[in-house]
């Protein structure tokens, strides 16, 4: 029986609510009368303080995604742009990954770091590695990364994940510092969960991959993550920790995509219901070629239009999420879906074993294909001509605006105003440290326009005062 309020996977994520969900969207999509009040339902709403959305359930925002009238979805095209301006304004956060090991025990099938892949070398970083990792990063302008690692007690175990978190925030080069550490590696107990916590990590992030049992079963015929449930239930043993951020995804092109999309909303209900907070970001990764990873070999790709669709329905559906497309995707892919949600990317990545130290990009460690391979200045002048902001900002998990204090913020509109400013101070900071002299240029062309954009108020004042010290090298922390 669906329970959205159940701690138990099969409840909460229930099979045969999700089919009757899809019977439903499948019997609507041409219910134009339908259509529209729940398109109407998801647009944003002006308030005193700013805006709110109410957001669409699950059997909502499935039967916009199955919705195959030209003119509608435009339409949700036209809301999710809305919705992404009204939340997190023209923004875009940086960030990057980092991979520490390649070393698993899994089978799944769609990794090249499977066990069973004899041609992929196996690495591990030690922490002097770590260390020059992180200041190739800083020497880009980084401030924000994800760590990455398989799943490996042995050679993984959570004391070494421990240790590189610390190691990563020790590093201070230069101007840089990583101010924000997200983690993504498999799921574990409350009692590491916790500890995590304890190290100062941001997010914490685990893609479900397939939220369909039986297809998750074949997928991970081996090791640890074999067990669906112990996988569904992390983010709520997270939470338990004491994790107030975890971010949620699936890997498209594993199953039917309506199936997973549908999935992926009851997760976010789910949260929502048990803890009062929902996922601070959703991923939408879809599967890419590797090593030994052929992505023709599942039959479940989806196209790029509809990708589109699937990212517009996502925004229109947790209005609040922070959304996520990683390198995995082309800059064309990239540049169209971030009209349509996305507020955050990463930039410069590299998604190999240590392959941030060396000159050439090296492939035979890489966990998949990186589509963008422009660097992180080239990424940077790009969003910024598109007319987004790039945004090196940390201060809200620094200040302790996370979980339901950054969700009530975000949710009431209010967050804008501390994300505008500090936005436009981080990035002064990555013009002045690291641009070229054409990024420069542009970058602070936009912030000049941008500043114009806050109020003249004490936070506009500051915020001009303070860009004019990083321009003077006049340093300190700033945060709103």
């Amino acid at each position: 029986m669906y329970n959205p309020k159940s701690l138990k996977a099969e409840e909460f994520i229930n099979d045969e609510e999700i089919r009757a969900t899809l019977e439903y969207a499948e019997a609507n999509k041409n219910n134009e009368e339908l259509i529209d009040a729940i398109i109407e339902k998801a647009r944003p709403k002006k308030t005193e303080t700013g805006c709110v959305a109410s957001g669409l359930t699950h059997r909502e925002a499935s039967v916009l995604l199955a919705c195959e009238i030209p003119e509608k979805i435009e339409k949700i095209y036209e809301v999710a742009e809305e919705i992404k301006l009204a939340f997190y304004g023209n923004r875009i956060v940086i960030f990057a990954p980092l991979y520490l090991s390649n070393y698993c025990v899994n089978g799944c099938l769609y990794c090249p770091y499977h066990l069973k892949n004899k041609t992929i070398p196996r690495k591990k970083l030690t922490q002097e590695e770590v260390k020059a990792e992180v200041i190739a990063l800083q020497d880009m302008g980084h401030k924000r990364l994800a760590i990455e690692a398989g799943e490996d007690p042995v050679n993984n175990p959570i004391e070494y994940i421990l240790d590189c978190i610390k190691t990563i925030y020790s590093v201070h080069h230069k101007n840089g510092d990583i101010r924000r550490v997200n983690v993504n590696i498999a799921a574990t107990t409350v009692e590491n969960y916790k500890k995590l916590k304890d190290a100062g990590i941001g997010t914490y992030i685990l893609f479900q991959e397939t939220y369909h049992k039986e297809s998750y079963l074949k997928l991970h015929p081996t090791g640890p993550k074999h067990d669906y449930d112990y996988h569904t239930e992390a983010m709520d043993r997270a939470m338990e920790g004491g994790i107030d951020d975890v971010g949620l995804g699936v890997l498209f092109g594993l199953e039917m995509y309506k199936y997973e999309f549908a999935g992926l909303i009851m997760h976010a209900e789910h949260l929502e219901a048990v803890h009062g907070v929902g996922p601070h970001t959703i991923s939408v990764p879809r599967v890419k070629h590797a090593d030994d990873i052929d992505p023709d070999e599942f039959d479940n790709g989806i196209d790029d239009e509809t990708f589109a669709k699937i990212t517009a329905c996502i925004r229109l559906a947790v209005p609040y999420t922070g959304m996520i497309i990683s390198t995995r995707e082309s800059e064309a892919v990239r540049s169209k879906l971030l009209r349509l949600g996305i507020s955050q990317v990463s930039g410069g990545s590299r998604t190999s074993v240590g392959g941030y130290t060396t000159e050439e990009r090296p492939h035979d460690t890489e966990q998949f294909d990186v589509s963008d391979q422009r660097s992180l200045d080239e990424v940077v002048k790009w969003l910024m001509e598109n007319g987004h902001i790039p945004s090196f900002c940390t201060a809200c998990y620094r200040e302790g605006r996370t979980g339901d204090r950054f969700m009530s913020l975000c949710k009431s509109g209010q967050i804008l105003n501390c994300c505008h400013p500090n936005a436009l101070m981080t990035l002064s900071e990555y013009l002045e440290d690291y641009a070229s002299p054409e990024t420069k240029a542009v970058g602070y062309k936009m912030i000049e326009e941008e500043l114009k954009r806050i109020p003249k108020d004490k936070v506009r004042g500051i915020a001009e005062q303070n860009i004019a010290d990083i321009r003077n090298s006049n340093r300190r922390d700033f945060r709103f």
